[in-house]
């Protein structure tokens, strides 16, 4: 902006055909939901706090029906009402949403304040600053701490300041940011129906394979015939345990050997170090090298995930490392099957206060096992579908950061909207 074009507000610098306003200013109507501890199949769809997400959506894959109050009118919403999650975990405290495009009638929960505007201010102009104040941890710094649970009054968000451009500004902002919204919704579908396709092949090809047509009743289920049950010790050449370097000892850490625990997995490869030791710190604990291409399996904490590692690294004492013996099993195939069988790990789980599976246990997992030439197979097809979801992901993060690079430029003023809504996306793309 050019100095001449801005003015210094109580908030911020803004525009000069800018002003700021108090939410009050332009709110036409606000009220509080009621509670219900009831739920009858009968009645009302009731909105609560799963319904709303941190990144100002509705969604309705799970919904509760409550009995109709006789003050139903007061409670049930319209189209663009705007909803603020006044009471949950100090974390979620604030998440907002509009109420818009819902085909079924809708009431909302005593966690939910629900305002109405006037016609100076686009309801989208608001939730756009709210989900940047709950990002900011704004709501989360004036909420009220309950037991369990933190609240934000009704007073604080009324007295809030907001800056306020005119209506057609508003207008274009929120087109902008809608635009990159609805790109990020379908990013959103095409990984859930990622997702699905996976769990589906998943279940087919683990289970019933490629192209059999004679099958046999097993120990771990009906699995085709040509295929083997065989023991995790069976195809391993060795269970590795873990180990933590004493932490307080600075010569054992900051080396060049990855090491890692089982929170570093988020994913199916692991391709680099949570942490690093030294030399003196390998030797001097229990921790132990788990060479490249193996699997990392987690036997304490986080019980049922599995990775693959891509370097050789050294593990904490969460996780058991499997060396296989890839004569027999491709360890890319292993890995599907340790996956679609996590309940299963998680059932050999043992212990009072902290549960850990025994390597003993581990190793006499029983798992099915085909010919090389179809593991090989096999693997391709479900890891080439996983890379797809990564990609897919990926996608969706680029889009968040353009996002929230347009809504600290625009809902500032720092950049002043053009009629080419296509322009300040590419725009955005290139930051």
């Amino acid at each position: 902006m050019n100095r001449k074009e801005i003015n210094q507000t109580e908030i911020r610098e803004i525009p000069t055909e800018w002003r700021v306003v108090q939410l009050e200013e332009v709110i036409k109507d606000i009220k509080n939901g009621f509670a219900s501890g009831k739920r009858d199949d009968g009645g009302v769809i009731q909105i609560r706090m799963n319904n709303v997400t941190t990144d100002g959506h509705l969604i309705f894959n799970s919904f509760l029906k409550v009995p109709v109050p006789e003050n139903i009118n007061e409670f049930l919403l319209k189209e663009k009402d705007l909803l603020f999650n006044n009471t949950n975990s100090i974390d979620l405290v604030g998440k907002s949403a509009i109420f818009r495009n819902v085909s079924f009638p809708c009431t909302f929960s005593n966690h939910f304040t629900r305002f109405r505007f006037s016609d100076k201010v686009l309801p989208e102009w608001v939730l756009f600053h709210f989900i940047t104040l709950w990002e900011k941890g704004y709501f989360k710094s004036i909420a009220i701490r309950h037991v369990g649970q933190s609240a934000v009054q009704t007073k604080y968000l009324t007295k809030l300041r907001v800056p306020l451009p005119p209506l057609p500004e508003q207008k274009k902002i929120a087109e902008i940011l809608s635009t990159v919204d609805q790109a990020i919704e379908k990013v959103d579908e095409a990984i859930e129906k990622t997702q699905k396709l996976k769990k589906g092949l998943m279940q087919e090809l683990l289970t019933k394979g490629i192209g059999h047509k004679e099958f046999k009743d097993t120990e771990i289920g009906r699995i085709p015939k040509e295929w083997e049950v065989v023991r995790l010790n069976d195809i391993s050449l060795d269970l590795i345990g873990g180990g933590t370097p004493l932490t307080s000892n600075t010569d054992y850490w900051n080396g060049d050997i990855a090491w890692m625990t089982s929170a570093h997995i988020d994913g199916r490869e692991i391709k680099n170090g949570q942490r690093y030791i030294t030399k003196e710190g390998l030797k001097n604990s229990a921790t132990k090298l788990v060479p490249y291409n193996n699997l990392l399996v987690a036997t304490r904490v986080g019980i049922g995930k599995v990775a693959l590692n891509k370097i050789d690294i050294a593990i904490s004492q969460d996780l058991t490392g499997v060396v296989l013996n890839q004569k027999l099993a491709i360890p890319d195939f292993i890995y599907w099957s340790l996956v679609n069988n996590a309940n299963r790990l998680k059932a050999l789980a043992q212990g009072s206060t902290i549960k850990g599976v025994l390597r003993e246990d581990l190793g006499k997992m029983e798992i099915p096992l085909p010919s090389l030439p179809e593991q090989q197979k096999i693997a391709e097809i479900l890891s080439a579908v996983d890379g797809r979801l990564e990609l897919l992901g990926k996608r969706k993060e680029r889009l968040g950061r353009i996002k929230k690079g347009l809504m600290d430029d625009l809902l500032t003023g720092k950049r002043r909207v053009k009629p080419d809504v296509k322009e300040l996306i590419r725009l955005g793309h290139s930051e």
